[in-house]
């Protein structure tokens, strides 16, 4: 009992307020890093200081420390971030089953489907890409590894959500700046949550031109050896070339097949 309400507290702590096991210091190092991106490649030491809200004193400090570490490089009075912050990612990556174990059927599902198969897992109200396998780019924005999309209106998302507990499904769509991004979007919370029973029933999940006109993917979840769903994978497709009961027909059996041998050898390794 103790040791649960030490983890309650934990929690607590750290979705409220700091307590004396936060580190202040490592929390603004993770800020300044993630400050860089596709609209800021490179900043200057005012730029790094007005993103994450620091000092100049203490973004410089903390510039500095990364440079020396080799996460940083310095060019015209610029930082920038190095190849070697790979590493901090890779460590997740090479440390999650999925990493070696779903490319290969991921492969087989382009292949005989012709279309992007990727998978995600669930973090906060986002999904994260943390595999994909692309054959053709059917979005505006360039998905890849790493990339994040808002779960509750995404495939895979509901996927997720639909294998987690009604509390925690209520605690995302609630967080999440659930809005129209086309005229199909479903933005009921209500209708969201049915659908999310239904997505457990079935075993699928299939969005079409929510999140982006002409944009329809096919989900389904991978689970571990409890039967606890871990992440969600996907093929996408536009509606030009299939449609929806179309696409069910032609990706929905490669997905099951694969989710069904990846699931296989992940309940092996554990």
């Amino acid at each position: 009992m103790t040791d649960e309400r030490n983890t309650q507290d934990e929690t607590a702590g750290r979705t409220r307020t700091p307590g004396d096991s936060y580190v202040q210091s490592f929390a603004r190092g993770l800020s300044v890093i993630r400050a860089f991106g596709p609209q800021r490649p490179s900043m200057t030491l005012s730029e790094v200081a007005a993103v994450t809200g620091l000092t100049r004193a203490g973004a410089r400090r903390i510039l500095l420390t990364l440079a020396h570490l080799g996460y940083v490089e310095i060019h015209d009075r610029r930082f920038a971030l190095t190849p070697r912050i790979l590493e901090l990612g890779y460590a997740y990556l090479s440390a999650t089953p999925l990493w070696d174990l779903a490319q290969p059927y991921m492969e087989a599902v382009a292949e005989a489907t012709g279309e992007s198969c990727s998978v995600s897992v669930l973090d906060g109200e986002d999904i994260i890409y943390i595999l994909r396998v692309a054959t053709h780019r059917v979005m505006t924005i360039n998905l890849a590894v790493g990339s994040r999309l808002p779960a509750w209106v995404t495939s895979m998302g509901r996927v997720l959500l639909a294998g987690r507990p009604e509390s925690e499904q209520d605690r995302v769509l609630a967080a999440s700046d659930i809005r129209a991004y086309t005229p199909d979007t479903v933005t009921d919370p209500c209708v969201l949550k049915r659908m999310l029973a239904d997505i457990r029933a079935d075993g699928y999940a299939c969005v079409a031109q929510e999140l982006e006109p002409g944009l329809q993917s096919v989900a389904v979840p991978l689970m571990d050896r409890g039967g606890r769903v871990i992440s969600a994978m996907n093929v996408s497709s536009h509606t030009s070339r299939y449609s929806r009961e179309a696409m069910l027909d032609a990706c929905l059996p490669s997905l099951r097949e694969a989710a069904r041998q990846i699931n296989q050898a992940l309940r092996q390794r554990s």
